[in-house]
């Protein structure tokens, strides 16, 4: 019986250790940089069940010379913001209330924590989320906690593969400002994003 699971769990790992990489051709990617004003931030978005109470998905956007999402194993898409293996670039106000409302639904909402950084700490945070790579299904907390323990700040932030725990760990950062997003429209009105249009 022992060695049963085994196999199974080794098939379910190897099943979720293969990611599709995505490429926005450079012309794209520098088209859409966008530089927020404002100080350098990291946030994490923690996308919580409505009903359990539990962390579903994790997403992380960085604030330093310009403004990104990364958003490890998601399903979040629109065909004019150029994605890089689950970077997203040209994160201008519009865009991030189109990623805050895709994920907040009747059945989820999203918990937005947000801290200010040195610029060197955020554009550090920036090179770490190009450099990952493309992220396995079940995979986002874990590529985003590993992330965030390479920071200046975040050093004591432990591997984890729940998003529930990696929000309890963000929360215990000194100057962590949190608000949470609901949205009470139904979860078919988001399964289309691409027909959205971004002005």
């Amino acid at each position: 019986m022992k060695r049963f699971l085994v196999a199974v769990f080794s098939l379910l790992v190897l099943g979720a250790c293969t990611a599709e990489p995505t490429w926005a051709p450079e012309e794209q990617v520098q088209r859409a940089l966008y530089s927020h004003a404002g100080p350098s931030t990291i946030t994490l978005f923690t996308m919580v069940n409505n009903r359990s109470g539990s962390g579903a998905h994790s997403g992380l956007m960085v604030n330093g010379a310009h403004r990104v999402i990364f958003d490890p194993a998601g399903t979040f898409y629109h065909p004019t913001i150029p994605e890089r293996n689950d970077v997203h670039f040209g994160i201008k106000p519009n865009v991030l209330r189109f990623y805050l409302d895709y994920h907040a639904r009747e059945t989820f909402h999203v918990v937005v924590q947000e801290v200010e950084v040195p610029l060197v700490v955020a554009d550090r945070a920036l090179q770490l989320v190009q450099e990952y790579g493309a992220v396995p299904k079940a995979m986002c907390t874990a590529s985003i906690t590993s992330i965030l323990r390479q920071l200046p700040g975040f050093e004591s932030t432990r591997s984890t593969w729940f998003p529930g725990n990696a929000m309890k760990q963000f929360a215990k950062v000194p100057g962590v400002k949190t608000r949470q997003i609901f949205d009470d429209s139904p979860d078919f009105n988001k399964d289309l994003p691409g027909q959205t249009k971004l002005n």
